[in-house]
């Protein structure tokens, strides 16, 4: 994956946000998901404001587009098989990936996957 699918990836991760609001370590937080380059985060987020995916203003990070949320009966796929959250690392035998139009989100276990998308 190029950096600039990264960078989409991340796009629609935060379009997709289900809360109003986030502070900019949250929203932060969430894009780690899809890289864990400093830099690379950084972009994301100024890519996303420059494009009017989010506002920005000060700490706060506010997605512009409302009722867009990620929902798991049709954009989240579960499937078995051996694989490693991508949050934590862990080995799991069940995993959860979030579907976007840029690409394929996971895997994820059945508590990161809720923390990823705020759920918890």
């Amino acid at each position: 994956m190029t950096d600039d699918d990264r960078i989409e990836l991340g796009l629609e991760l935060l379009a997709h946000l289900e809360h109003g609001e986030l502070s900019v370590k949250e929203a932060m937080d969430r894009i780690e998901i899809v890289t864990t380059s400093p830099q690379l985060q950084r972009d994301i987020l100024d890519e996303a404001a420059r494009r009017g995916v989010v506002e920005r203003e000060g700490g706060t990070v506010r997605p512009v587009a409302d009722g867009t949320y990620v929902s798991f009966e049709s954009d989240v796929v579960v499937k078995e098989g051996e694989f490693s959250c991508q949050r934590c690392g862990a080995g799991i035998s069940e995993g959860h990936f979030v579907q976007f139009d840029a690409d394929e989100m996971g895997p994820f276990g059945s508590t990161c996957i809720r923390k990823v998308l705020g759920r918890e």
